[in-house]
């Protein structure tokens, strides 16, 4: 055998090796809408919160607090069964744009960021909020009501709350991810690279973090483009990894998975996804904003994403 034959076989093989370590590492659901059991909304935030619950959360929902959604998932085929919703639990006050909620196991409590206050605040799972805040750094006080809170994620691991801002604060270039200890308290600040946007018409920004339950956070960033007459909309959704470390470290991140969704004549499948959590380890469950179902034409994706 040639040379250049030995070669062409090696690269062959390496390229074998490759395609079958990503088929192993990750698989991918096709989209998955229920209208009959999922009403329209505006759903910006998800957590589990256990026995296949879920809180999500609404940014344009009138009462301040969260619905609980019943979602099944066959994990073995990597498809959702069946979604439910059980209903509302408020707060009994008015909505303030929620964008992000997480669960926090040691305290029973959930944990929702109000991108309009720019507060993070802890409810009782029947949805009574308990008087408790995330002590924010005095520098999210300039934080934009349109780009300001939008991810927020428990990890059980290092028993830590992180959160961050759809946009950098006014006056920073790079993201502010802040750390929380148990008592509320902000005790590191990592920084974060975004992405450029694609073009200057491109909505983006990050829409939401993820605690695997190992020490390393999913950031969940999304490129929004809906031209005037709306078809040819698309968004780019992309799923970083980073590793907290050092206070002050910039994060190195690492892409683990991009996907692109359309709306044209012919593919509906425009999905501006807001809301990400883990149901359990290896698997991710992301949700879309629909807009309350715009136009008719949007709809309330949900998406599993299986890591082996």
């Amino acid at each position: 055998m040639t040379e250049r034959a030995t070669f062409g076989m090696g690269l062959v093989r390496a390229l074998i090796a490759l395609a079958c370590l990503l088929t192993a590492t990750m698989q991918v659901s096709a989209q998955q809408h229920f209208p009959r059991s999922v009403p329209a909304g505006n759903y910006s935030g998800i957590c589990a919160i256990g026995n296949d619950r879920y809180a999500v959360v609404s940014d344009k929902s009138k009462e301040d607090g969260f619905f609980v959604f019943h979602i099944v998932i066959d994990s073995v085929k990597g498809r959702i069964t069946s979604v439910e919703n059980e209903g509302f639990r408020s707060s009994g006050q008015r909505g303030a744009d929620l964008e992000a909620v997480c669960y926090c196991p040691s305290t029973k409590t959930l944990f929702i960021a109000s991108e309009e206050k720019t507060e993070i605040n802890e409810y009782t799972l029947e949805g009574r909020r308990t008087g408790r805040q995330l002590q924010l750094p005095a520098a999210f006080s300039k934080a934009s009501r349109s780009y300001g809170l939008e991810a927020l994620t428990f990890d059980t691991a290092s028993q830590q709350f992180f959160t961050t801002t759809e946009h950098p604060l006014p006056g920073d270039s790079l993201h502010r991810i802040v750390a929380f200890d148990m008592s509320l308290k902000a005790t590191k600040e990592y920084l974060y690279r975004p992405d450029a946007p694609l073009s200057r018409n491109h909505v983006y920004g990050v829409s939401e973090l993820c605690a695997t339950g190992d020490g390393r956070l999913l950031v969940l960033e999304r490129q929004v483009y809906i031209p005037e007459r709306k078809l040819g909309a698309t968004t780019l959704i992309r799923i970083y990894e980073v590793e907290p470390a050092a206070d002050g470290q910039l994060l190195r991140k690492t892409l683990r998975h991009e996907f692109t969704t359309r709306l044209t004549l012919l593919d509906r499948s425009f999905g501006n996804y807001e809301a990400l959590c883990q149901p359990r380890k290896g698997l991710l469950l992301l949700m879309a904003d629909s807009q309350n179902q715009y136009a008719g034409v949007l709809r309330d994706w949900f998406k599993l994403i299986k890591i082996l």
